[in-house]
């Protein structure tokens, strides 16, 4: 899952999408409406893709605990509202998307949250599941670049780079 650009403001309701820096703070849209308002410099912004939660392991990315959580409930939002529910239903669900967290650090405010957020952003359309990724564009151009030296040999023509190496000398 990708969290890039989502943003949570400290006393401003939902999420956001940063779309603009301006002189005094960010400029940030509404995920769920669309409008734009400002973000000043004072408030506590986060990041989403920054956020993790605590488990008994160390810590797991938000990203990674939505997408267990994604594959948890099939690609649909919770069974419950995450403001109503109660904590045996949030623990228990939570549990289910990440076994070993932390139950004396992380709260059950945090699990709320999360849920509220994960809804959120699959009603928005903004938690797909990662396909596979692509081969990178690196390793893609050193397989490439046999086949091009091929290729040129064919042609009759082959460039080739020189390296030089400076010799160390003892004293």
């Amino acid at each position: 899952m990708n969290l890039k650009g989502i943003l949570s403001v400290a006393t401003y309701p939902g999420l956001y999408k940063h779309v603009a820096q301006a002189k005094n703070g960010l400029i940030i849209e509404n995920i769920s409406d669309g409008k734009k308002c400002l973000a000043y410099a004072t408030s506590r912004i986060s990041a989403l893709e920054d956020i993790s939660i605590y488990t008994t392991d160390g810590d797991i990315k938000l990203s990674e605990v939505y997408a267990s959580l994604y594959k948890v409930l099939d690609g649909k939002a919770t069974p419950f509202s995450p403001k109503k529910a109660s904590t045996e239903e949030l623990t228990e669900l939570f549990t289910k998307a990440l076994k070993n967290w932390d139950k004396d650090r992380v709260y059950t405010s945090d699990i709320k949250r999360a849920f509220l957020w994960y809804n959120l952003l699959l009603e928005n359309g903004l938690l797909k599941p990662e396909e596979k990724e692509e081969e990178k564009p690196a390793e893609k151009a050193a397989e490439d670049a046999p086949k091009a030296e091929k290729n040129a040999e064919e042609e009759g023509t082959i460039t080739v780079k020189k390296r030089t190496r400076k010799k160390k000398t003892e004293e």
